[in-house]
């Protein structure tokens, strides 16, 4: 996105893979829920989040190891002008789906209109800032786009390639279950059932097995995928060697419930890994498209009255740094205290619409880790005074006398949430506020984030070092009423509009970085999630056999890192 790449042109393989890594056996990973489908490209129904990764490919790769660089996979070359106003791509000669056929011109032009016109909505953003995708050589084709935007070229490089042969003519929004998408990834779907397993085979006559960008990865033979309705049975499920590998979350856990006999005979690894990314953004997001959360005072009431110390000390030990903005630890966050430099000129033209704090500098109230939180519920008490509401008879009314009441929308799946939403709900009883759990299972929770269907929720974001065009996704004016988009506050603001086409056009570091820090502060002060916790490291929990590079990338485990550049190997 920046500079150059850090890798030269003759690299032998990634940093964070082993090019030399053994090939071979098979694990069983777990997800929480069931799926309905096997399409990852369309908006309807819920599919495996790990088949995009490995099934399909894109024109180029993303490397872990860097803020945003891409490098070839199905495209041998890129061509950009300094201007970045349109990007040519020549594919690799060799490169087929796993049917044989294959990856021609033909298949990148439909996919990027397939996707962009029945995929999923995330898909569609992208196809509508390409002005024309021409065909100019055998193997290369050009696109053009219509707004100025650095990042488009790279972000051309990231669509999946479907096979035109498998979907024209057909419902590609509406497919089956049994329409599996032909892809031309390391892996193919070699059986299922239906809601309970998928089965992952790496195909032995994979084009891509020497291209440098892969060289070492995608090692294990067979990558089998169970489905258990919570995350406490998935847990028990691990405990009992029925699963190989376990992410968690939670430091409190780690460090007390892993203590299990095949922990102690080691046939059980922990492992950790840290990071330099952003730490995002996770906690119970509130939508502002309907009362009451469309009061920022309101808002402010709600994240005072969370009492965020006295919760981390219950449930994680005291363990977990919180949350203090989008882009907290990392480059990217805000800076304390009031707006400075090329920051505060960014923000200036919209300093009459900028919620409170944006400007001045905003920080999370800080309680005294008691489980009354006096001052937090004071604090809360005026915000919501402020808005109009009275507490009568114990109960929070606004002027009209309506009480003051919400739902809080939970996956069935996250036993943590769960306890974290009922210390809260608790607290709110002491403002007069009735707060009710509404628990769904996976497929009804992803329906309903994706109409804006609840009153506050809860909410996870992960956020890069680069980040881009995905923003006006996350909380762009255009995302806030489409349907199926991650605008899941409903934010509508000309100032983070600003702010993102600022980032997304800098041409240095310096203006990229004043931009982010800039939209961190709106969007902590508009004060939209009751955040929670992060996470610095990442944690797995893993059989003895299976192995991982020395080198960590600086994403730490990464989207995909395991099981992508893992290998098994048998213990002596």
């Amino acid at each position: 996105m920046y500079g150059s790449p850090v890798l030269p042109p003759d690299f032998v393989s990634l940093p964070y893979a082993n090019p030399d890594a053994p090939k071979g056996g098979a694990i069983v990973l777990g997800n929480t829920g069931g799926f309905d489908s096997l399409n990852p490209f369309v908006r309807k129904g819920t599919a495996p989040w790990q088949l995009a990764f490995f099934t399909h490919e894109t024109l180029m790769g993303r490397s872990w190891d860097e803020p945003f660089t891409l490098y070839g996979l199905l495209a041998e070359s890129v061509e950009v002008p300094e201007d970045r106003s349109w990007v040519e791509f020549t594919l690799r000669p060799e490169a087929q789906f796993s049917d044989g056929s294959p990856v021609t011109v033909d298949d990148v032009i439909f996919s990027y209109d397939m996707l962009g016109s029945e995929g999923h909505p995330r898909y569609h953003g992208l196809r509508t800032q390409i002005d024309s995708i021409t065909q100019t050589g055998p193997r290369t084709l050009r696109m053009t786009f219509n707004t100025q935007n650095r990042e488009l070229a790279l972000l051309a490089g990231m669509r999946p390639i479907l096979s035109k042969a498998q979907w024209e003519g057909r419902d590609f929004a509406n497919a089956a279950l049994a329409d599996i998408p032909v892809g031309s990834g390391p892996y193919i779907v070699s059986a299922y059932q239906a809601g309970r397993q998928v089965t992952l085979a790496r195909n032995p006559d994979y084009w891509g097995k020497d291209v440098p960008f892969r060289r070492g990865t995608h090692n294990i033979d067979q990558i089998k995928l169970d489905f258990y309705g919570d995350a406490n049975v998935l847990f028990e499920a691990f405990k009992a060697g029925e699963i190989s590998a376990i992410r968690e979350f939670n430091a409190e856990t780690w460090a007390t419930q892993y203590d299990f006999p095949a922990v102690e005979r080691g046939d059980i690894v922990k492992s950790t890994f840290t990071h330099e990314k952003p730490s995002g953004i996770t906690g119970f997001v509130m939508n502002t498209r309907r009362a009451p959360f469309d009061d920022i005072r309101v808002r402010e009431a709600m994240i005072a009255a969370f009492n965020f110390e006295y919760i981390n000390e219950t449930l994680t030990g005291g363990a977990q740094p919180r949350i203090t903005s989008y882009f907290s630890n990392s480059p990217l966050a805000m800076s304390d205290g009031p707006a400075e430099g090329r920051v505060a000129e960014l923000l200036a033209p919209f300093k009459d619409s900028l919620p409170e704090g944006a400007l001045e500098g905003y920080a999370l109230p800080v309680s005294d880790g008691s489980a009354r939180n006096r001052s937090g519920i004071r604090t809360a008490m005026k915000a919501l005074h402020d808005a109009g509401y009275t507490a009568q008879d114990g109960t929070m009314r606004d002027a009209n006398g309506k009480a003051l009441r919400f739902r809080i929308l939970l996956s069935k799946g996250s036993t943590e949430n769960m306890a974290i939403a009922e210390l809260y709900i608790q607290a709110l009883k002491r403002l007069g506020v009735e707060a009710t759990v509404e628990a769904v299972d996976d497929a009804q929770f992803v329906s309903r984030n994706a109409e804006f269907d609840f009153d506050m929720a809860i909410f996870r974001r992960a956020l890069s070092l680069s980040p881009g065009n995905e923003q006006r996704y996350y909380w762009g004016s255009e995302a806030a009423d489409q349907p199926g988009s991650r605008n899941l506050m409903g934010v509508k603001s000309p100032a983070i509009d600003a702010m993102i086409d600022t980032m997304v056009n800098a041409t240095t570091t310096q203006d990229f970085i004043a931009a982010t820090r800039a939209l961190d502060r709106v969007l902590t002060a508009g004060r939209y999630v009751v955040p929670f916790w992060q996470f610095t490291q990442d944690r797995i929990a893993h059989i003895a056999e299976m192995k991982y590079p020395d080198h960590v990338p600086l994403y730490g485990d990464g989207p995909n890192y395991m099981p992508e550049v893992w290998w098994i190997e048998a213990e002596q």
